[in-house]
């Protein structure tokens, strides 16, 4: 975790005080001054502001907001020794779990978080929590099945009716708002309609958007973020 996040975290003072207290040359890390705000913080190091010594409190929950790519598996592990979203939170000690899941090549949004109760609430169908997705086809999408989609679909598994629909600007690009979580369901719903689907990437998550995130980089959510999410 960067010095300054850590000690923002730890609730010893906001992000920006911390940065100052940083160049200031007033913050240590094991004796010695960091003057690097974004010098990552191990689990050996102890953190002091003067002769304070600055720790995390043990219950405080972790919140991390992450850009998936292509390939990486929805997982803690993986038999196949394949990439996990574990893998990409390196140096992270903590251990977090995704909130829902993305199969291996859809790319995008995941929020990953140790806190039990908001998992359960964010991933339940009960609580609706709509995602959006943008979905590249290997062609134009009918007006008459961009209608299909709008008036809703039976499937193998039960009729589905997307939140809302529409055209990108990108060329055979569609925007799919959708609060459904059963497995695969946006892949389904175009390949139902024998669409062959050329990427598929998750732009947000309950109001979460990955807006500034690159692949494969990942950022603790803010707390107005989780404030946002806990009143959804």
């Amino acid at each position: 975790m960067r010095l300054n996040v850590f000690i923002a975290h730890a609730g010893y003072c906001s992000r920006r005080k911390a940065d100052e207290f940083i160049k200031a040359g007033e913050v240590t890390i094991n004796h010695m001054a960091q003057l690097n705000p974004g010098y990552q913080v191990q689990e050996k190091d102890t953190v002091r502001h003067k002769k304070q010594v600055i720790t995390l409190k043990a219950a405080q929950p972790t919140y991390i907001v992450l850009n998936k790519p292509e390939g990486v598996v929805t997982s803690a592990a993986d038999e196949k020794g394949r990439a996990t979203v574990l893998d990409l939170l390196k140096p992270l000690k903590k251990r977090v779990f995704s909130i829902g899941r993305l199969d291996l090549k859809t790319t995008g949004i995941l929020l990953l978080t140790d806190d039990g109760e908001l998992s359960h609430k964010l991933a339940h169908p009960k609580f609706e929590v709509k995602k959006v997705y943008q979905v590249t086809l290997s062609e134009h999408l009918s007006d008459e099945h961009l209608r299909r989609i709008e008036r809703g679909l039976f499937l193998k598994d039960g009729p589905l009716k997307v939140d809302a629909i529409s055209r990108a600007p990108q060329k055979n690009s569609v925007r799919v708002t959708i609060h459904s979580g059963k497995n695969r369901i946006v892949r389904r719903v175009f390949e139902a309609l024998n669409y062959t689907i050329l990427k598929l990437d998750r732009t947000s998550f309950a109001g979460i958007s990955k807006r500034g995130l690159l692949l494969g980089k990942w950022r603790f959510l803010t707390e107005q973020e989780v404030a946002k999410l806990k009143a959804l």
